[in-house]
């Protein structure tokens, strides 16, 4: 059975047990998907509106592209939560594997290291898409029905959490890595999403609150 389809009770008991994984991957993808949720929540109670209908065609279709792109970016985000755990299993898979022979050593090495590129790259897709999302907001809130602007500042605290968790699974990820350019190619780009990320949070929390 998929994560995706566990009830909120059953995931929450998954996450609250011994096994490693579900884990923080996994949960930063739930959160990614849950800060999509509220912005298409929010669209959805704002399209239909005069006061958004009277907007020019542009900024309409502006907002409504943004809202559509929101639900591609939910079901990878929920595809993702599984990916994760499937892949830290991978690598507890390759690190059973025998190690008695030097031929066997030297498979067991490669095998791990492939999982762990793996779960490198599931991690920096709900970074990416987290990221991404975030960033759209700074549209999304210019035009957004105010009665609904808490539930966007819901929305950009758990996209953060979601980008900053992520970025921490990247992170434990990269020494078990042996390309030294992939790595630094990694840790410049989660540097960049980090401190981006930080300035959208904040701006959007900044209007958010000058409308409460």
């Amino acid at each position: 059975m998929k994560l995706i389809d566990y009830s909120v009770l059953d995931f929450v008991k998954e996450l609250d047990s011994a096994k490693p994984a579900p884990g923080g991957g996994s949960a930063s993808a739930v959160a990614s998907a849950l800060g999509m949720a509220l912005s298409r929540m929010v669209g959805h109670l704002t399209i239909p509106k005069k006061k958004f209908k009277a907007l020019d065609d542009y900024t309409q279709e502006s907002f409504i592209d943004i809202h559509e792109q929101l639900k591609d970016n939910q079901r990878k985000a929920l595809k993702l939560v599984d990916e994760d755990t499937l892949a830290f299993n991978q690598i507890m898979q390759a690190f059973k594997m025998p190690k008695e022979s030097d031929e066997e050593k030297k498979e067991r090495k490669k095998a791990i290291e492939k999982a762990t590129y793996k779960a490198t790259e599931v991690p920096m897709e709900i970074a990416l898409i987290s990221f991404e999302t975030l960033k759209s907001l700074k549209v999304t809130i210019k035009h957004a029905n105010k009665n609904a602007i808490s539930d966007i500042g819901v929305s950009a605290l758990l996209l953060h959490s979601a980008l900053e968790g992520a970025i921490l699974n990247v992170k434990i990820n990269l020494p078990g890595i042996s390309d030294e350019a992939y790595k630094e190619k990694m840790y410049t780009k989660v540097k960049t999403m980090q401190e981006e990320g930080q300035a959208f949070k904040e701006a959007l929390l900044k209007i958010v609150n000058e409308h409460l």
